[in-house]
Order: C-alpha cells, then structure tokens, then sequence
C-alpha cells in the first residue's frame, strides 16, 4: 500500500522538533537542526532542505529526480561496492572492530544496537550489542583476527564419522576429548556475543576515538561461568529460577545467570541505563517450557556447526533455556555492573525496546517479538515516575503488569493482560497467512501447531484462564507466564504480527513500530492476514512502519488506535523503495532514518526475469535481491518531501546496517555494521562477478539491468584478502557539496 500524505501529516503529529524519550536528557531549549549542519550552514541539497545528496540505489525512485523517460539509461548498468557507501561530502570512522580489546576481553562479533549516554561536553560510553555468530566469517577469520586456532575441522571431522551434524555434547563425559573440543568453540563463539561498553571522545577535528577508561568492559555469554560474574534477575520469574527441582531442567544457580547472548535491538532510558534485547536465544537454548516454567533439557538444543550460524552454543555448558530471550539492563556509567534481567518485561525473542517516563505517570516499556508471528509488548510499572532522570526508576521495573496487543481491522485495538485470570480465547488458525498457531502443550510441556478450529476448541474447553496452563503458586504461575510469554499471548488471542523490529517512542507519546516482514514460518507461525497484508490481500513480504497512540494519550491506557503509514517495496508498485525495515532513529528535526534488514542470501540475488522456470512470478522474497545491499533511510516528517524516502547510503556486502544513533549536536551518526561477507565470506582476489535484474522504471517498464557484484567482503579494511569484520561507525560531514 502507498502512502498517502494525509496519513503521514496525521501520523507526524507533534512529534517534528522534538526528542525522543529512548535518549539521554539534552537542553530542550537549543535550536532544532537537521542533522550534520552548523547552525549557520545553508541548505545545499539538491531537492527541498536535505542536508545531504541522495545516494544512487539500484533502482529508480521517485527521489531520484531522474526523469521517467531517462530511467532505465540511468540504471542499465549498475556496480555494488564493498564499503559503507555514504553521501558526497560525508566519511566516516571505524571506533570498533571485531577482535579490538575491550577491558580483559574483546570487541565481540555481529555489533547491533549501539547508544552514546554522555559523561560530559564530546565523551562519553558507548554500550554495544553482540548478537550472533556468522558461522562462514568467523571460522574462515578467527585465526587471524584473534590470533589463536580452535578445533572447527577436528570437530566436523568427528560429527561427520558420528553420521551428524548435530550432538548433545552436554550428555558426553567430561573425559571425552570430543566434548572439550565442542566447549572450545562453544566458549569463543559465546565470548563473542552479549554486551560491550567502550569509552570514546571527539577530538577537535570532528574525529571519534576510543579513550580505554576503566569503565570498559564485556558482559559475554558465559559472564559468571567462570568468572563470577554473575548477572541479576528480579520480578516473578525468580522464584522459577530458584527451584532446585522441577517439572524440567534446573541448572542449581538459583536467581544467578551465566551471561547474555543473542543481544540485538535495545534502548537507553533518560536516567542512563541501557538496555540489550536479547533476541534468537532459541538458536543457542531450548526455548519451550514445562508447565511450572522450567526448561526444556539441554539435549532439546543440540550442538551444531553448519554453513550458516554455530547453534546450540548453550549446550555443552547446560545452561538453561528460561534464563534467555529477556531484556538486560546495564550502566555503563558503573564498571561493576553486569546486568540485570527483568522478567516483568517477559521473555520472548526481543528485538527493541521503547521507553516512555513521564512524571507522575507509570513507566512504561514497549517491545517486539521479532518472529513470524510475534507480538507487540506493553509493560505498565505499578509504581509512578518521579523524576524522570533517577536511576531510581528501574526499581519499578520489579512490579507492574505485563500486555500484548490484539489489532482489529478498523484502526482500533487493545492491551491484553499476560495473567493467570486472562481468559483462554486463541485465534483461529485460518486467519493467519500460514494457516497454524502454535499453543502451550499439556501436560508434556513445550508446545503443539494447531492448525484446525477443531483444536483451538478442545484447547479453549481444557483450559478456561492462562492460569490453567500452569502449576504453582499465584506468583510461580505468574512467573511462568513470564517466561513462556509468547506462547501465552497465543493462548488469550494476542494478535500474531509481521516481525515486528524497532519500537521508538516519540516525544508526544505516539509510539512507531518497524514490522519487517508479513511472510510465514513453518515453525513459528505467521501475522494475521486481515491486518497484515499487501495491496492485493496476500502475504507481504516488504514490511511496514505503524503508528500507535493510546486512547487520550496515556501511558497506562488498555486501548489504542494504530495506522500503517510507510510501505516497503518497488515504486512502480506503490511501495517507497527498501524493503524490511528495521532500526528507526528520529534527529532533533523529527524526521526519521531507517536501516533495513533483508536475508543475507537474497542481496543481489540475481532477477534474470520476474517468471521463474515453471512459468509462475517470482516470489516477493526471491525479487528482494533488486533492492542490493542493506540501506540506510531518511524520511522526512515536514515540508514538501513528506512521504517520500530518500537514500542515505548502503552497506558492505551481505551486511546488515543497524543501530543508527546521533550525537546531541547530530553531528554524528553512530552506525553498527554486522556480518559483512555472511555468505561468501573473505573476498578473494577482488573477485566480482556479472549479474542480471530485471528492474523496473516508477511508472512501471521492465528493463534489464547489468550489476557488477562483488564477491564476499574485506570491509573495513578494503584490502585484499583481508578478512571481513563487524565494526561500529562514525559518519560525519566534512565538507559543502556541490
């Protein structure tokens, strides 16, 4: 679906000018700015009152200012380079890298989330996310980057005499040289993830660089394994954790927590906390549950090594599945701190957090569940916010409620509480894209695909509240609530949504929800289609961006209205030109920038023609590979380019830009970059190779495009043969454009 101006003019509302809540406390009374402009500085953009020239992308927009008639020589030839391509006049800075020492450890793989929280004028901490391991990348470079070896062909040679690709290295014996050879791996792929803060300074030319304070540090996925440094845990699901026995798997650490992995999105509240959302925690642990809220046994999570990511890393150490997928929060500020995970946010595979803190008013967290058929999440604090930068305020985080959102079709909706009165009332699986819901199986545990309206019967006359579904006292039943959170908000008809990423809350109280992508999973289930759908009624695949205000504009409000007010997708058919979106970042202007996230194996997949062999159109998610690399966005919220998008610049190959943050000033953009050379890994010799597309003009003529393609990644180094690495950014303006 297009969107319409009068759509973006009511979704703005308010917010232009203004700050977000998910930063620190600036001076509210500065001038407002766009970005990278002197408060002196003209307008120098080619069109309306950018602050920068549009970068060339790989198909025609309607920002290009390209006429129609001049479009497709414009586009018959197109090269992709392997840099983070930004505007003319900008640069930027590499602050981090893969491997670079971090306190007593190292810069971790896969950098997401990133947030600058000030110690005074130009410095301050920047805490990053670790998400996962790109299994190709880090094997193919560990050696070289790190600087030691690690048994990967030892161990695939073994699995692959075992007929395996997968063991539960936690049931072999510790004198198995196997299974300490497993652990090796294990244990630097899980140093690798969790939580960094790092130091940093501008220095008087503009330039970021690191100051290695003694606040520096890393909070891994095994933190408190062998250090004792444990993490925290409050609310509900702590009396889970500190049962010796259950109806599943226990690991005897009672409410102690060995590390955090899986951190992607998060968000940084006024006080000067942030937070890591810990996301695909099921691809290193068991993430169903038994009824009393304990694990799944560790052998449900098999350790494995493929192509593609290190699974099952949590294994070979037993940890335990209820212990992930929560949100963490840090001080950076403090060099003893951690974490803490709580579990009133509930846990399911986090991708964001949005923070709203109003004086006098609860204190409220929204996040997604980024899976095909996740929820939107609403936690409400049952204390008041006094002072909205206390650090004092992440005690209410200890007693509130948690809701998940159910959408209905005209543009209203309602918060669901996740509690054990919460009537049973699923969903039928025939309004989902996929067809299937998946629900809480009982009384083996775990969960079951229901796929008929015969089952949702029997499940809904088993089972009258949530609290039927599990055992325990008012308060464990609440915390197993807690930790199986998903399933459970399938269980009261929680509306199963299209990947939902980033949730960003805006100074007037709207809150704005990147929804990635509306196609199914076999496994995890898919959005409804009555709300989450394409021009034509079908599955959609490009993503959306949606607005939400609660009823009267109050934090604590159990209804709300929504809208969907940007479209991915080609321009010929409606959409703005990018395809699934995902981190958002408003600027001091009230404007929005957009990363988007498309599968690695489908950047510059090649479109040789919109038929396939069979004759039939390609799928959405196969024509995804028109639009390159990921990208960067700027959508402006005011004047004559409102609703349009423009871009900003691309990443390096098969990488995924993530975790934009600017400076107060918005001088600076911080820019994670994750997973150069996913697929093909080292690119060697500067190999590229020819691709064709079959891209089209706005007004909709094929034509086939020519794409010189190169062939895996030696980003950031742009050597030869160097291997690729994730690193943070700076980009900044250096100079006037012609």
């Amino acid at each position: 679906m297009a969107i319409k101006r009068r759509e973006f003019l009511t979704f703005l509302g308010g917010i232009s000018g203004a700050m977000l809540f998910d930063v620190m406390p600036r001076d509210r009374t500065s001038r407002f700015s766009l970005p990278f402009l002197e408060a002196n500085e003209a307008m120098a953009a080619p069109v309306s009152g950018l602050s920068f020239k549009p970068v060339k992308g790989t198909m025609p927009l309607f920002t290009d200012a390209i006429a129609s008639a001049k479009q497709i020589e414009a586009y018959r030839n197109f090269e992709v380079v392997d840099d983070l391509v930004v505007p003319e006049g900008f640069t930027y800075e590499v602050i981090a890298a893969w491997g670079d020492r971090v306190g007593d450890s190292r810069f971790g793989y896969n950098n997401d989330y990133l947030s600058l929280v000030e110690t005074g004028a130009n410095e301050g901490y920047l805490t990053v996310n670790f998400e996962y391991i790109s299994s190709i990348p880090w094997e193919e470079s560990y050696s070289q980057v790190i600087g030691k070896s690690l048994p990967f062909k030892e161990v695939a040679d073994e699995l692959r005499t075992l007929g395996s690709k997968d063991i539960n290295a936690w049931a072999l014996v510790d004198a198995n040289p196997l299974k300490d050879k497993i652990k090796a791996i294990a244990k630097e792929a899980l140093i690798d993830l969790g939580i960094g803060v790092i130091s940093v300074k501008r220095n008087p030319d503009g330039r970021w660089e690191r100051t290695y304070s003694q606040a520096d540090r890393r909070i891994t996925g095994i933190s408190g394994l062998e250090d004792g440094r444990y993490l925290k845990s409050t609310g509900p699901a702590v009396d889970i954790f500190r049962k010796s026995e259950g109806l599943g798997y226990t690991d005897k650490l009672g409410d102690r927590i060995i590390g955090t992995f899986s951190n992607c999105a998060g968000g940084t509240t006024p006080w000067g906390t942030v937070f890591s959302a810990e996301e695909n925690f099921q691809n290193f642990v068991p993430e169903p549950v038994m009824a009393d809220g304990t694990s799944l046994d560790p052998s449900k999570k098999k350790f494995s090594k493929d192509d593609g990511e290190l699974n099952g890393a949590g294994n070979p150490f037993g940890l335990a599945g209820n212990k992930y997928g929560w949100m963490v929060e840090v001080d950076p500020a403090n060099p003893n701190d951690y974490g803490t995970k709580h579990t009133w946010l509930g846990r399911f595979r986090h991708e964001a957090v949005g923070i709203r803190a109003e004086a006098d008013k609860p204190l409220v967290f929204y996040s997604g569940c980024d899976r095909r058929g996740g929820h939107l999440y609403k936690f409400v604090s049952k204390g008041l916010v006094k002072n909205v930068a206390d650090k004092g305020n992440s005690k209410l985080l200890e007693s509130g409620m948690l809701y998940s959102a159910k959408f209905n079709t005209d543009g209203t909706g309602k918060w669901i509480a996740l509690k054990p009165n919460t009537a049973v009332n699923p969903d039928q699986p025939e309004i989902h894209v996929g067809k299937m819901i998946p629900l809480p199986q009982r009384p083996e545990g775990g969960v079951f695909k229901a796929t008929k309206s015969e089952e949702i019967s029997e499940f809904e006359a088993r089972f009258k509240t949530l609290g039927d579904l599990y055992v325990g006292s008012d308060r464990e039943k609440q915390g197993a609530i807690l930790i199986d959170a998903h399933f459970a908000a399938n269980a009261v008809g929680a509306t199963c949504t299209a990947r939902p990423e980033d949730t960003k809350v805006a100074p007037d109280g709207s809150l704005f929800v990147t929804y990635t992508s509306g196609s199914p999973s076999g496994e995890d289930g898919s959005p409804d289609l009555r709300i989450f759908k394409g021009n034509d009624g079908k599955a959609f695949e490009y993503g959306w961006i949606m607005r939400l205000n609660e009823q009267d504009n109050q934090p604590e409000a159990m209804t709300f209205k929504w809208s969907m007010i940007a479209t991915g997708g080609e321009p010929a058919d409606g959409g703005l030109g990018f395809a699934n979106p995902d981190n958002l970042a408003i600027d001091n202007g009230g404007n929005l920038w957009m990363v988007t996230d498309m599968s690695t194996d489908k950047y510059n997949l090649a479109i040789p023609s919109r038929v396939d062999a069979s004759g039939k159109p390609v799928s959405q998610s196969n024509l995804r590979g028109l639009f390159g690399n990921s990208s960067i966005w700027y959508l402006p919220t005011s004047g004559a380019d409102l609703g349009k998008a423009f871009l900003f610049g691309f990443g390096p190959m098969e990488c995924e830009t993530t975790g934009p943050w600017f400076t107060p000033d918005q001088k600076t953009l911080f820019l994670s970059v994750q997973h150069p050379g996913e697929a093909k890994g080292i690119r060697k010799d500067m190999a590229f190779e020819s691709r064709q597309f079959a891209i089209k003009t706005t007004d909709g003529r094929e034509f086939m495009q020519t794409r010189k393609v190169p062939l895996g990644s030696n980003w950031p180094s742009r050597q030869p043969n160097e291997p690729p690495k994730s690193a943070v950014v700076a980009i900044r303006k250096i100079s006037n454009f012609a």
